[in-house]
């Protein structure tokens, strides 16, 4: 569905126009919301404090009465890039900080589930521990810290996910979206809430002079920005102020060359130099190479690449890793493929098109639902959700929203008004995930439907994409494009700038037989672009000359020479 292209064009304020930047820059950061100069500053000293978190004094008390008491404590993760860089980051600190008997337990999807779930707190208790710490989940986990209670296991929950009505009984919460909490950003990642526990932690000893007695060097904190970046970016969260703090730290050391060796082996085998990385890079180069194991195996692959200390440990991690991948985005072409015909069979104009979508067979993956529902949300511009069979007659589903629509308050809504529906859910405003019983599915679908189109009022929703404009002749080269590349971070909520503009066309031709290289004359200038995935129908065609575009202005860097390409992200005939 082709979007309707609106112009941001916000007038920089008077604060923002008297900065010290690029106009292009005033005018990009005026359309995301900046106003003072001051907020383009992303040095750590901006970091919001750690106190208005609640609960984390609490917290930081009982993770240093462990680390005192030498308890064996079990770090319980979730599986995917956020909750793999939140063990990490968890595991790793503590030990630095002098806990001795740290471990971790991830959950394997196929098998356990989402989280901290009675049957990984039986698992756990095996280990005999004195405290399970989550990451990345335990907000909605009431079974399972009503049974570590059960085996005299205390618990602290760290997350970032909406909870419900009800807090689990556990010793300690820390969650920025909590009631009666007060920190300023709810957009935290799980690895941005561990980040903010293990700080105030190292606070807390240094209070009891534990590193005095021990003889222990306090941790750089800033030494463990890279997995923070990592895990924010890879899990979407927005990217307020605090969170573009986070990412611009990590992203410096990235490429200052101060990354741990499995992100340093993560970019190798990606083909990555690490001194010109993005925010980009995380989410869709090595986000993507994490999650594969969540998805097809099992997380501790990818947790114990980010734990590796050395690069010979680290690589073959990377590399196990990166064949996951590829192996990933097999199954998820298959699915796709399956996917879209269904979606034709039902041969509808977009505006017939049910509000909200459910597509079901039995091969799909689980692991990787979620994506393909992400690619179908894209295309339909409609809440998706996408299911696979789970097996005992459950099905589970991943699915992936629109502006506008909260997927897990409309999953909310549906569980109030059908109490038996669905058997759990949960999740963010844009992502969400949920189990059923898959004899009522069809009854779902309908539900499903009926709810997202009462909250858009019956109207069929309309993509939009807003834009940055043209850019002029003087601003489309390599020296913008890396200005751009290095102005970010770049992500949710604080999007990466995309142009618009008319070019002719010099040449065309087709790579890989499915993405279209283009040679485009703007002016006196000769552009090079390229339009992933195009529709192989339109394109190529020798009989256009001129081209309308939505673009990326970026740096394509091939065998050591950098020149400025268009990457499009929409084309149409002029």
């Amino acid at each position: 569905m082709r979007p309707t292209l609106k112009t941001r064009h916000t007038i920089p304020s008077r604060s923002l126009a008297a900065a010290t930047l690029p106009d292009i820059l005033k005018r990009l950061y005026a359309n995301r919301g900046i106003t003072e100069a001051s907020d383009t500053d992303l040095s750590l000293k901006h970091l919001l404090p750690p106190q208005q978190l609640r609960g984390i004094a609490e917290a930081a008390g009982l993770l240093a009465d462990a680390i005192e008491g030498e308890a064996r404590v079990i770090i319980v993760g979730d599986f995917d890039a956020d909750g793999a860089t939140s063990v990490a980051l968890a595991v790793s600190v503590l030990r630095q900080l002098g806990l001795k008997d740290v471990s971790y337990l991830v959950p394997n999807r196929f098998e356990f589930g989402y989280g901290l779930s009675p049957e990984i707190v039986a698992l756990a208790a095996n280990q005999e521990p004195d405290l399970i710490v989550t990451v990345d989940n335990g907000i909605s986990s009431h079974a399972g810290v009503m049974t570590a209670q059960g085996f005299g296991i205390s618990v602290l929950i760290t997350d970032h996910h909406l909870p419900g009505e009800d807090l689990p009984a556990a010793d300690v919460i820390v969650n920025p979206n909590q009631p009666r909490c007060h920190f300023p950003s709810k957009a935290l990642a799980g690895v941005g809430v561990m980040f903010y526990v293990l700080t105030a932690l190292r606070a807390e000893l240094r209070s009891r002079g534990w590193f005095d007695q021990t003889g222990r060097e306090p941790p750089n904190m800033a030494d463990s920005l890279d997995l923070v970046a990592l895990g924010t970016v890879a899990d979407v969260v927005p990217l307020d102020r605090n969170n573009r703090v986070l990412v611009a730290g990590g992203l410096a050391r990235i490429r200052a060359g101060r990354a741990r060796p499995g992100i340093e082996a993560l970019l190798e085998v990606a083909g990555r130099d690490g001194r010109t990385i993005s925010s980009g890079d995380l989410g869709f180069i090595l986000g993507p190479r994490l999650n594969a194991a969540g998805r097809l195996d099992d997380m501790s692959v990818g947790i114990e690449c980010l734990l590796a200390e050395s690069h010979a440990a680290a690589r073959p991690l990377a590399q196990q890793l990166h064949e996951l991948n590829r192996e990933r985005r097999d199954i998820e072409a298959d699915m796709q493929e399956e996917a879209q015909a269904q979606m034709s069979a039902l041969a509808l104009e977009p505006a017939a098109m049910p509000f909200g979508l459910c597509v079901y067979q039995p091969s799909f993956h689980q692991g990787v639902v979620g994506i393909v529902a992400s690619r179908l949300r894209e295309q339909y511009h409609r809440p998706t959700i996408v299911f696979a069979d789970a097996g005992d007659g459950e099905l589970k589903g991943s699915g992936r929203s629109i502006e506008g629509v909260h997927i897990r308050d409309v999953l909310d809504s549906i569980a109030a008004s059908h109490p038996t529906l669905i058997d759990k859910f949960g999740g963010h405003a844009m992502a969400a995930g949920l189990t059923l019983p898959a004899a009522r599915l069809g009854e779902f679908e309908t539900a499903f439907n009926e709810t997202v189109a009462a909250v858009l009022s019956g109207v069929p929703p309309e993509p939009i994409l807003e834009t940055d404009g043209e850019l002029g002749a003087s601003e489309l080269a390599l020296e913008t494009a890396e200005l751009l590349e290095r102005a970010g971070p770049w992500g949710q909520h604080f999007p990466e700038p995309i142009f618009e503009g008319v070019f002719r066309i010099l040449e065309q031709r087709l790579l890989k037989e499915r993405h279209l290289k283009l040679q485009l004359g703007h002016e006196d200038q000769r552009l090079e672009g390229i339009a992933f995935n195009v529709d192989l129908e339109e394109w190529p065609d020798p009989g256009a000359d001129k081209v309308g575009l939505v673009y990326q202005l970026a740096v394509n860097d091939f065998r050591g020479e950098r020149r400025a390409q268009l990457v499009i992200r929409q084309l149409w005939k002029c």
